[in-house]
């Protein structure tokens, strides 16, 4: 499926018609045909890019939300319990065990530092989780933890990016964009791929929601917590509605005419941005004006102050934006790079974050939008078993680290892999940063091979020459 290629096809058909009636047309007959032309020329560039449009098979999900952590958060502390680590707390590692280790920053041979935190077990199949995540436990039976996560970078701006985009280098279209490009967007009045920040953003910024060598059209729209959701989106003073759409359209036939001749798909993404623009100035301050949703509701969310950003914001209103037809909403949240102060700051994140995420969950769930909507919750990679900072500090670690999912296709109250007794190694059912990213799409209904995109002469795709699907976690 390469909807690119499609294009230019299109394009070099309207483009060999041209020739035609430009040198062999006559009289009132050509000029008869070159009409007819013009008209279907219009049909096709009228075709907004973002229309939906079918996979490759019959999808379980037909929309993301992502939940991304940033700065890693410990699978140590809230996912993945090991006695063995806090009986062995102060010890070494053992020698065998750090050979041709790379650490970021300590030295690999620091002491172990054992769990700050207890677990408990939550759910039917009492699943354990950490005593900070107490919300997450209530909706555990609805998860798909995965506690054999593996990525390739060590350090925070090349990590997400490649979690994201499937590449430690800049300049690849991230998830978000894939999605889009293979699925289209369901709503003609908001963007078919959103971001809310909320903390510090991410270390590795727009790289991680953005576009690469795609058209425009498949970028992430990040939208602001205060003001216009979207800068400018209001019109300046003595600029009013008439005149508004009155410069739109003489622009929209413009970028058309354009279009037509020359066949580049940034012109269309331009007419679809417009056009966009225009529409979100009504359904943008809608969607983020949460007065409407009933008090339980922002109870449930833990919700104080409507117009305060926070993550709680965030997450309701990812669920309002998936409603109202959008296919991917991506969270960034980066709060836990713990390289010290680690008990302390796991507390406040999870008191910023444990709730709300619980909270969409049982929302979505509750409005019969879960089985169709795929939610992922992780970060970039997780935290070393050796102890940096003093006594409360752990260093990045990308050997083994937890993730989770809900919804969209995947098994509910199930855990999937196991790292080894000290949580340094995978000891069962690797799952690869390529990997996860071949059984999303494959969830959103695509083959991740034949899900492409052709850039300076050659097919790229999300997992590039990598991945696997992971059958395991597959309802």
């Amino acid at each position: 499926m390469n909807y690119h290629h499609d294009l230019h096809v299109e394009r070099a058909r309207l483009l060999t018609r041209r020739w035609f009636l430009r040198d062999c047309g006559v009289g009132l007959a050509g000029v008869a045909l070159t009409q007819l032309l013009q008209r279907s020329a219009g049909a096709v560039t009228a075709k907004s890019p973002l229309a939906p449009r079918a996979p490759h098979f019959a999808p379980k999900a037909k929309r993301v939300i992502y939940m991304f952590q940033a700065g890693a958060p410990s699978h140590l502390e809230l996912f993945d319990p090991k006695p063995e680590l806090t009986k062995r707390d102060g010890q070494l590692p053992p020698a065998g065990l750090l050979e041709n280790y790379r650490a970021a920053f300590i030295k690999p041979n620091s002491a172990l530092l054992g769990a700050k935190f207890k677990f408990q077990k939550y759910g039917a199949m009492g699943v354990e989780l950490s005593e900070l995540m107490p919300h997450l436990g209530k909706v555990v039976d609805d998860i798909c933890i995965v506690r054999s996560m593996q990525t390739d970078a060590v350090n925070h701006a090349p990590g997400q990016i490649m979690m994201n985009t499937g590449s430690q280098q800049f300049g690849r279209p991230s998830l978000g964009a894939w999605t889009l490009y293979g699925l289209g967007s369901e709503s003609e009045d908001l963007p078919g791929y959103v971001v809310l920040t909320s903390a510090k953003g991410t270390s590795a910024g727009a790289s991680n929601y953005g576009c690469g060598f795609m058209p425009t059209i498949y970028n992430g729209v990040p939208f602001r917590s205060a003001g216009d959701p979207i800068l400018y989106l209001s019109n300046p003073a003595g600029f009013d509605a008439a005149t508004q759409r009155s410069s739109l359209d003489a622009l929209r036939q413009l970028n058309e005419s354009n279009l037509a001749e020359q066949g580049d798909p940034e012109i269309a993404s331009r007419v679809a941005s417009y056009e966009m623009a225009y529409r979100l100035q009504t359904s943008a301050p809608e969607l983020m004006d949460l007065a409407s949703e009933p008090k339980h509701v922002l109870e449930a969310y833990g919700i104080k102050d409507v117009k305060e950003a926070t993550y709680a914001r965030n997450c309701l209103l990812a669920r309002r934006l998936v409603e109202r037809g959008v296919r991917c909403v991506q969270l960034f949240h980066e709060a836990w790079d713990q390289h010290g102060n680690l008990s302390k700051d796991l507390q406040k994140n999870c008191v910023d974050t444990d709730k709300p995420t619980a909270a969409l969950v049982a929302d979505l769930k509750q409005r019969g939008l879960l089985d169709d909507t795929l939610v992922i919750w992780g970060g970039e990679f997780g935290r070393t078993p050796m102890v940096q900072g003093g006594n409360d500090g752990r260093d990045h670690h990308n050997r083994a680290f937890t993730m989770w999912l809900a919804g969209g296709g995947v098994k509910r109250g199930y855990v999937h892999g196991e790292t080894d007794d000290l949580g340094f190694n995978v000891a069962r059912d690797p799952v690869h940063v390529h990997d996860l990213h071949a059984t999303i799409l494959h969830l959103l209904g695509f083959d991740h091979t034949k899900l492409t995109y052709r850039f300076q002469g050659r097919d790229f795709r999300l997992t590039d020459v990598h991945g696997h699907l992971v059958k395991g976690i597959l309802a």
